[in-house]
């Protein structure tokens, strides 16, 4: 059996605060050779590294994303994942791009909430600010609008869904309107999903996966392209010494055929 991709959630969710920089160095150290996180558009058209659009829920601030300045959020706390305020302060997604080398894949999700304007908007403001790391790029967002303005600007971009109905056409939308794959949680991941999603050209990713039983699962009903864990370190530990010697495993980057298209 392959072994997927792994991904750090949030650039790591086990290591810090939420898309920290604490959890970015702590994957990076351990090897992690793709990462993901959430990305917003503030009041001032900057971008701003952070989970939740509602500032209150992931900050010291109050109020949305799109409403305040990036000087005010970069100013803020992160909260932790029980909700207590730390030191760490949030990450600009200029300043995410300086640290994270050029030949580790980064996954930026849109975030809008409930606003497929904004979600487009925040997209296109990614790729004016991507354009140099195209190749290890890729912008995912449940916000099918922000799939499309990407890959209309030739980025690579993917469709985050949590439903299995209707894969067929699922697959011949994202085929028409050149978006590169689907990444479906885990408990809906069977066999037929992937086999439609893959027979339209489409890479399928699934997540968020830290357990090594859920892995095993997923892998061995659907071979996902890539897996997405808070926990990216050990869970690839816990896969190598789960499967076979001599398993066919995954390249640690992927391979992007043209700017839109391509599996991982």
């Amino acid at each position: 059996m392959r072994v997927p991709l792994l991904i750090g959630h949030r650039l790591g969710r086990a290591y810090g605060p939420d898309s920290s920089r604490r959890a970015l160095a702590r994957s990076l150290a351990g090897g992690v050779r793709a990462l993901e996180t959430d990305v917003c558009l503030t009041a001032d058209g900057e971008l701003v590294v952070l989970h939740d659009p509602l500032l209150a829920l992931g900050t010291s601030l109050s109020g949305w994303a799109h409403e305040r300045s990036a000087r005010e959020i970069l100013g803020a706390q992160l909260r932790d994942r029980h909700g207590e305020v730390t030191d760490e302060g949030p990450l600009g997604l200029a300043e995410l791009l300086d640290l994270v080398p050029d030949d580790v894949l980064l996954q930026l999700e849109v975030k809008a909430h409930a606003d497929p304007v904004l979600a487009a908007r925040t997209a296109a403001r990614i790729c004016e600010l991507c354009r140099a790391r195209r190749d290890s790029l890729e912008l995912i967002s449940f916000h099918s609008s922000a799939c499309v303005t990407a890959a209309t600007r030739g980025f690579r971009s993917r469709l985050v869904v949590w439903t299995d109905h209707e894969p067929e056409r699922l697959a011949a939308w994202a085929r028409d309107h050149r978006v590169a794959g689907v990444s479906i949680e885990h408990f809906l991941l069977s066999a037929e999903m992937a086999r439609a999603l893959r027979s339209a050209g489409l890479s399928v990713n699934t997540g968020t996966i830290n357990e090594i039983e859920l892995a095993m699962r997923a892998i061995t009903l659907a071979a996902p392209d890539a897996i997405c864990s808070d926990r990216p370190v050990e869970l690839r530990a816990e896969l190598d010494d789960r499967l076979e010697p001599g398993a066919d495993v995954a390249a640690e980057r992927p391979v992007v055929a043209g700017p839109a298209h391509g599996r991982l």
